[in-house]
């Protein structure tokens, strides 16, 4: 809800909320200033055609029974008449009366009250006397709550709906922005064939970047499956070749006496094997990087897999002088392709022996943990310097240290790419001292 809150079409509906309610606030303003002032002008005008009317009558005594005669009739919370003689006198319904707080209108009914509210008021005086006649302010004031309600009924419903329809299009919007964010991470995480699955009710905007995205990944998906084909088909058409020279060179040894030519022979034989297994490693990876092996994942038991694996190259690190040990549960499952998971852990195995040096301990863990499966290897050897970590895993990158030791760096390559096909996460970490290879597999 909170990116919700934060999405434009929200944001949108609100500057046009402020934007009406700012318009609408100004119009009903002018609007009641323009109705008061009418209002007040009409009262006035009613107050001079009265006026006018009192001062037809020929005397005093008429006007005092003309007023008289209006005002048996008439509320005096409408309308007051007052007239007093010169003898002090008053006909009429009203008297004016002034103290330090200002004027005030008595009734003249009985118990004389004074009349709440506001008048406007004209007073002359006509024929010795002074006639007033005052008409209530009432309808003027009432002007205000009828335009408040105006304000309310039709600026709250326009608000609530603006704000319903921004809240209702800003979750649409965070949704599609969603599926486009979810398709970005897959592509990153190397899963090429992942699309924008755009519907009919997909704003222009968001679908034309979602047939962007679309047509980015396309394009990376085959220029990768181009290059990925060519490395391939160098690989398989070079290695049949060099084990051809590799099955050459094993019979020219037998048929070479002992001696330097021997020795020689014997070398170029190593350095044949070792592009042989370089050739071989770039087809597994090519292999690995096949997402459609995902189709082919079973259930796998890694405690066994790791048991059968520690057992394999227990000979190698007791050659060497390494110690090589397994902890874990008797059972942890896991979804995979289970020759590869063992290539994978046979390579972190070998690289541990390899690097770690002699009479180094290597310790093999597994464990269930909420997140999923967690295999680890560890090894009190030399490790690697942390600002190397992102780089190990890069084809045939080697470290400086690692210049004169056996190796053709596709190793960690390896791993890393049967790490990402099985959704895996793969992180390195200090020993202190060694290195300690983690792989958090997801949950089966």
């Amino acid at each position: 809800m909170t990116s919700v809150w934060r999405s434009m079409p929200l944001r949108l509906a609100l500057m046009l909320v402020i934007l009406f309610g700012t318009v609408s606030l100004l119009s009903l303003a002018a609007s009641y200033a323009f109705t008061r002032a009418a209002f007040e002008q009409s009262v006035r005008d009613d107050l001079a055609q009265d006026l006018a009317g009192f001062r037809a009558a020929p005397s005093a005594r008429a006007v005092a029974l003309l007023v008289q005669a209006e005002s048996e009739g008439t509320d005096p919370d409408r309308l007051v008449l007052s007239y007093v003689t010169r003898t002090g006198r008053i006909y009429g319904n009203g008297a004016i009366a002034r103290d330090d707080e200002g004027f005030h209108i008595i009734s003249l009914e009985e118990g004389r009250a004074t009349l709440d509210g506001e008048y406007l008021a004209l007073s002359e005086r006509l024929y010795g006397g002074r006639l007033t006649i005052a008409r209530s302010r009432a309808e003027i004031e009432a002007l205000q709550p009828v335009f408040l309600n105006i304000l309310w009924i039709s600026l709250l419903p326009t608000v609530l709906i603006a704000l319903s329809g921004g809240l209702i299009l800003g979750r649409r919007s965070q949704r599609h922005v969603e599926v486009i964010r979810a398709t970005l991470e897959q592509l990153t995480g190397g899963d090429l064939a992942a699309r924008v699955d755009r519907g009919p009710r997909w704003s222009d905007d968001l679908a034309r970047i979602g047939g962007a995205v679309n047509g980015m990944a396309q394009a990376q998906e085959r220029s990768v499956a181009a290059l990925r084909q060519v490395s391939s088909d160098i690989a398989h058409d070079l290695k049949t070749p060099v084990q051809r020279v590799s099955l050459r060179l094993e019979a020219l040894a037998d048929a070479v006496p002992d001696g330097e030519a021997a020795d020689l022979v014997a070398q170029t034989r190593t350095e044949v094997d070792g592009i042989s297994s370089v050739f071989t490693s770039l087809l597994q990876l090519a292999q690995v990087e096949n997402s459609a092996l995902k189709a082919q994942f079973v259930p796998v038991d890694l405690t066994k897999l790791c048991h059968t694996m520690v057992e394999v190259y227990e000979p190698s690190a007791a050659q060497n002088g390494q110690t090589l040990t397994f902890d874990g549960p008797d059972e942890v499952m896991a979804s995979g392709e289970k020759t590869l998971l063992g290539q994978m852990i046979a390579n972190l195995l070998e690289n541990a022996l390899r690097h770690a040096g002699q009479g180094a301990v290597i310790k093999v863990s597994l464990e269930n943990t909420p997140t999923g499966p967690l295999l680890q290897v560890s090894d009190n050897g030399p490790g690697i310097p942390e600002n190397e970590y992102p780089r190990v895993t890069e084809r045939l990158y080697r470290l400086e240290q690692s210049r004169n030791t056996p190796g053709n760096g596709l190793g960690l390559s390896l791993v890393d790419g049967v790490a990402r096909l099985h959704d895996a996460e793969l992180s390195f970490e200090d020993a202190k001292p060694g290195l300690r290879v983690s792989v958090q597999f997801p949950t089966l």
